[in-house]
């Protein structure tokens, strides 16, 4: 591989996002393929210092724009410290969350303009987009349900917001797979967990077969 392949898992809170990108990363690590995995916001220690702001339950005050461009600062600084690099040195990059997320979360979520936010994170990563991105998609009801009846500690500061929110969240991101489907592949997060592993590596394997 001369430029690594670039994934982004993306979907509602409680989606199983994170338990997709531990198994993807096994079978990666199984077949001895370089890879890393990272997060958004975070993945850079400026970018977790960015991240504790945006997800602090305190911070009520923070207006959408400010919230946008915290998580563009962050995606700037994670692209070129870590995503970038990585591509060039042709390992495979996993990716908890990408600009997708923003385009839901702060764009439609918050009532900030689509055309905006894309702009915006177009030029905090000089155009970087995925190879291919898996949404994994449940009801909003759903994914909140899990994160509660998981979490011991409480929710963020976005997974607070009341459901409309993330029923407008979770629309976006169906809206974005359905206008992209060169790019999306999306799968039914109600499914059992080793089935929709089982489909996100059968859909990797054909960029890793076509390298």
């Amino acid at each position: 591989m001369d430029v690594g392949l670039f994934f982004t898992l993306e979907g509602p809170d409680g989606s199983g996002k994170s338990t997709q990108i531990k198994r993807l990363a096994e079978r990666l690590e199984e077949s001895g393929i370089r890879y890393v995995t990272t997060r958004e916001p975070g993945g850079t220690p400026i970018s977790d210092r960015i991240r504790s702001l945006l997800l602090d339950p305190n911070n009520v005050e923070m207006t959408a724009k400010t919230e946008a461009l915290l998580y563009a600062a962050s995606r700037a600084q994670h692209v070129a410290e870590v995503i970038r690099p990585a591509l060039e040195a042709g390992i495979v990059v996993i990716c908890d969350r990408y600009i997708d997320a923003s385009l839901a979360y702060q764009a439609t979520g918050l009532g900030l303009p689509i055309r905006y936010v894309r702009e915006l994170n177009e030029q905090a990563t000089d155009g970087l987009w995925p190879t291919r991105t898996y949404l994994i998609d449940v009801p909003a009801e759903v994914g909140i349900g899990r994160v509660a009846q998981s979490r011991g500690t409480g929710l963020d500061r976005i997974e607070q917001r009341d459901m409309n929110y993330h029923t407008r969240v979770r629309e976006q991101f169906l809206q974005i797979a359905g206008e992209e489907p060169q790019r999306f592949c999306v799968l039914d997060g109600t499914r059992t967990i080793d089935e929709v592993t089982d489909s996100i590596w059968a859909d990797v394997r054909q960029f890793l077969i076509a390298e």
